[in-house]
């Protein structure tokens, strides 16, 4: 889902999020597009070295680190998102995997935090206009820049939407 190109709450401006669960009892997701300036190695104590990009995840708590990947099949208790796209699993055979070379930073994406919502507040948010929803592909993670990717993600849903994609940043820019 995309965050609509007004949002002014800094946490998801311009962002682009993986809704990852979404149920009576609430929402988890990660924001896709918004690089932090370190690597996951540096963050994490017994981590192979991994030159990788760590992203921010969301708001909730920032003192966790979460990973999606497109190697399902490698790694146990995996959660399918969608085709091509996992969330988690077991984190030492994901630390063996790493260090044998198996994941590559073209296969994971980290991330610090995550974005939740509460029981029915994003069908709230929704129904407000505040996201709009987009079609979840996995180069959206693993391929595109992350710094063009609200903008790429939503000028794929056509129409009024690819005018929506190129507007600037700020609103006084318009």
């Amino acid at each position: 889902m995309l965050a609509e190109p007004f949002m002014l709450d800094p946490n998801f401006k311009r962002s682009a999020v993986l809704l990852c669960e979404h149920n009576e009892e609430g929402s988890i997701g990660f924001i896709m597009n918004k690089k932090l300036d370190m690597r996951v190695d540096e963050l994490l104590a017994d981590f192979p070295e991994f030159d990788t990009e760590v992203f921010y995840g969301g708001p909730v708590q920032t003192d966790t680190i979460h990973y999606i990947h497109n190697v399902g099949d490698l790694l146990e208790d995996s959660r399918k998102i969608t085709e091509g796209v996992w969330w988690g699993g077991d984190f030492e055979k994901l630390k063996f995997l790493i260090s044998s070379q198996l994941i590559t930073p073209a296969n994971i994406r980290f991330y610090v935090g995550y974005s939740g919502w509460s029981e029915g507040q994003l069908l709230d948010e929704m129904a407000i206009g505040s996201w709009v929803t987009a079609d979840m592909h996995p180069n959206y993670i693993f391929k595109s820049s992350p710094d063009e990717l609200w903008s790429q993600i939503m000028s794929n849903k056509g129409d009024s939407f690819s005018v929506i994609a190129t507007m600037p940043d700020g609103v006084t820019w318009n």
